[in-house]
């Protein structure tokens, strides 16, 4: 299954570890929020509707970081961007740890969102474009899995602080750590390069204006293209946010759990998305990315469902947290390779970067949707409703998508070939 590994470059693998990292930090600083609720809801005197449109704010802000990170890398490069946006969200973090009222957090979490969303774009579009294309799908999708490190890491330095400091400012603590991620750009400064073609690609484009790439997207051409990609991105993170934004505080609150026991829980979904990460990598270049993003929501849906409405005992609940966690993954993974490939060379940054980010400004509405459905809800009730919804609209998406397995990204006339096979296959 890691095969794949051996075979790269020496410059390969200095460029997988640095993305991997960044979505590892990534994770680390997003899922912090959503342990960090319960005691929020606490400390702050908050309402779950409160709590979801924090989130909310959270998502649109990423999405917006998002579209500026991927026009940015087309702009100044790859590697660049990366740095920058690692240290904007780790600062961010970090800052969160002094709010002392909801409109000072509401502020700081949105400005965090910028750095996570554009981390991502960034980070997709050097590993994709600096990777040998047989195994794009199986490293994108790997690097994706960085995200379980990252989600294990909140969890497991969550369950330690709680263990020690009183609730009241744990997670004060735990945001404080929320800097260190940023020690990650001297590492990538010194070890990562920038990839050929996109060398070659802003040589030739360096005299436009910033936002050039941005306005690319929309060109006859990829108007189509951008379009459902968004609403692809849309159903890929309304499902997946709608359920782990406010898994803690479901497993919490009506599974009644101890705080160390939801760690455990967690613990399963966290292995199982790291499975699922690494599996739907070799599936999307096996299958297809079509294929694989369908079959995955598909039974996303199926489990989820499963998970918040049968009237399971807390062992049924301990297993089912493996589907849960592995099919949730599959999307995500799938995501980077497909989206990078429907791009010629002169906007994919900025069209990875849109499509990623664009469902994260509507997907916002999910968390709130469900803290706001709780309130005459059962919790699970809400999560279920929506992200069925979600993934459902993934579905569709993926279904009139062009299939685009196999496309060269080395080089520009490669990648500016896209956009008409898009065409034909569509």
């Amino acid at each position: 299954m890691f095969n794949w590994y051996r075979d790269i470059t020496a410059r390969e693998r200095k460029t997988f570890w640095a993305c991997f990292g960044g979505w590892a930090l990534d994770a680390l600083e997003t899922q912090m929020f959503g342990l960090a609720i319960p005691a929020l809801l606490a400390v702050f005197a908050l309402s779950k509707a409160d709590a979801g449109l924090i989130s909310g704010v959270t998502l649109i802000t990423s999405a917006l970081g998002g579209w500026l990170g991927g026009t940015l890398s087309d702009r100044y490069g790859r590697v660049r961007t990366l740095q920058w946006m690692i240290l904007w969200f780790s600062v961010c973090t970090f800052l969160s740890a002094f709010v002392s009222g909801f409109d000072q957090l509401v502020v700081i979490k949105a400005l965090q969102g910028f750095g996570i969303g554009g981390e991502w774009a960034a980070g997709a579009v050097l590993m994709a474009e600096s990777i040998n294309p047989r195994y794009r799908g199986k490293v994108m999708g790997t690097v994706q899995s960085a995200w379980a490190w990252g989600w294990g890491a909140a969890v497991a330095l969550y369950t330690l602080i709680y263990s020690f400091l009183p609730q009241d400012y744990a997670w004060r603590v735990m945001f404080l750590v929320g800097l260190v991620p940023a020690l990650l750009i001297i590492w990538v400064r010194r070890n990562v390069e920038e990839p050929e073609a996109a060398v070659r690609q802003r040589n030739r484009t360096q005299d436009r204006a910033l936002f050039a790439s941005l306005a690319g997207i929309f060109r006859p051409e990829l108007l189509r293209v951008t379009l459902l990609g968004g609403i692809l991105g849309l159903g890929a993170h309304g499902g997946y946010h709608a359920v782990m934004t406010w898994l803690p505080t479901f497993l919490k609150t009506e599974r009644h759990l101890s705080v160390l026991n939801s760690g455990s829980y967690l613990a399963v979904i966290i292995v199982a998305f790291f499975c699922g990460c690494v599996c739907s990598g070799v599936l999307v270049d096996k299958l297809g990315r079509r294929k694989n993003i369908i079959l995955f929501a598909l039974c996303c849906v199926v489990t989820v469902q499963c998970y918040v409405f049968l009237p399971l005992s807390n062992t049924q609940m301990l297993f089912l947290g493996f589907p849960l966690g592995f099919f949730a993954a599959g999307i995500p993974a799938s995501l980077g390779a497909f989206f990078n490939e429907l791009y010629p060379a002169d906007v994919r940054g900025a069209g990875v970067g849109f499509c990623y980010n664009f469902g994260r400004v509507l997907s916002a509405m999910f968390p709130f949707l469900v803290g706001h459905m709780s309130e005459s809800m059962s919790l699970g009730a809400a999560i279920g409703i929506d992200a069925g919804i979600a993934y459902g609209v993934a579905v569709l998406a993926a279904l009139v998508l062009p299939e685009t397995r196999g496309r060269n990204l080395d080089t520009a006339e490669a990648a500016d070939a896209a956009p008409s096979a898009s065409a034909s296959q569509a």
